[in-house]
């Protein structure tokens, strides 16, 4: 055998093992839906200056002053309405697609990729995760923030934390990072299976709202490109399914504070509708890849509410594509390339 073989019992080198390693990441949630849970992941979620943008010292007076003083209890209740025995619905959901990510890399024997998700607030962290990655011995890692369409706030904070993890280690490996898939063909295809099963389940409604997270429009002024991102996505659906433009309407949701946000915002629109003569809509939220509070609760509960209060009269949520088989096969024509 030839003494540049790749085969050894060398221990130190057996470390260095020519393994991939996938950091499926997502955004988190408490680790319970208690006031006090809520209240410690509000504090990191909320001190990230990718998140708020206010100059820290006046936003950590008012952080710690007044919001974490009422939000917490609030937030808990809405996280309660949402757990399930298994937990929180996102951290389930990013478990099981890690699970049927892994279970495809071994069907196509690539056994030398190890699939390990974190969050970037609460548990399990983005530093746990890199080390889990570590521990293996491996030498090349891909972090996939389960982001479709790039913002700063979600996949550059990503960035952000594992650059600080990463910074601190002696020796870092070869390093990829996934800032989007927002025209991925594969996961466009997912998002138009969706709604087309749902049609087919429950007939061609008059509106199709497609839903995404918001922003404040200053980050869109300052060159952020999530706005134009999310309205590329809806545009490649349409075309897709062959949809009528004017049935389709693209808004924002969760806007917090004063300051203006992307607009239309999704729940002024609802309440707007059944005025125009509206009153059968489906809503779908292509930014979120797992459902969570911002789908389950604010989409499916609190926006149904306001579309019915207004006089509307059939609301459809479509579900996040969670663990759905060929969002799992869109996931992997994503890191296809790198592997």
């Amino acid at each position: 055998m030839s003494r540049f073989s790749a085969i050894t019992d060398n221990p130190h080198e057996q470390r260095f093992n020519q393994k991939t390693g996938i950091l499926l990441t997502n955004l988190g949630s408490p680790d319970a839906p208690t006031t006090k849970a809520v209240r410690t992941y509000l504090a990191e979620f909320l001190s990230d200056p990718r998140i708020v943008e206010i100059p820290r010292l006046i936003w950590l007076m008012i952080l710690h002053g007044i919001i974490l003083r009422i939000r917490p209890k609030r937030s808990a209740k809405l996280y309660q309405g949402i757990w399930t025995d298994n937990g929180s619905p996102l951290i389930h959901i990013t478990q099981l697609q890690q699970q049927k990510l892994q279970d495809k890399l071994h069907s196509l024997d690539l056994n030398h990729v190890d699939v390990v998700m974190a969050m970037r607030y609460g548990n399990p962290s983005i530093e746990a995760g890199l080390e889990a990655l570590r521990d293996k011995g491996i030498t090349k890692i891909i972090v996939f923030p389960l982001y479709p369409q790039y913002s700063s706030p979600t996949t550059g904070s990503t960035f952000d934390a594992v650059a600080n993890v990463l910074k601190k280690w002696r020796w870092v490996p070869e390093l990829h990072f996934i800032n989007g898939y927002h025209k991925q063909p594969s996961y466009i295809d997912s998002l138009a299976n969706s709604i087309a099963e749902d049609i087919a389940a429950h007939g061609q409604p008059q509106k199709i709202v497609f839903s995404y997270h918001g922003m404040p429009k200053r980050f869109l002024d300052h060159g952020d490109p999530y706005h134009c991102l999310c309205q590329q996505t809806t545009r490649l659906v349409i075309e897709k399914l062959n949809l009528d433009k004017e049935a389709v309407i693209t808004t924002f949701q969760s806007r917090f504070g004063k300051a203006e946000w992307l607009k239309p915002y999704t729940d002024e629109t609802l309440a707007s509708l059944p005025a125009q003569g509206i009153k059968n809509i489906a809503i779908v939220s292509p930014a979120f890849s797992a459902d969570c509070l911002e789908t389950l609760e604010e989409l499916e509960e609190e926006n149904r509410e306001i579309f019915i209060n207004a006089g509307g009269e059939q609301y459809r949520y479509i579900a996040a594509l969670n663990d759905r088989d060929d969002h799992i096969d869109a996931l992997f024509d994503v890191l296809k390339p790198m592997l």
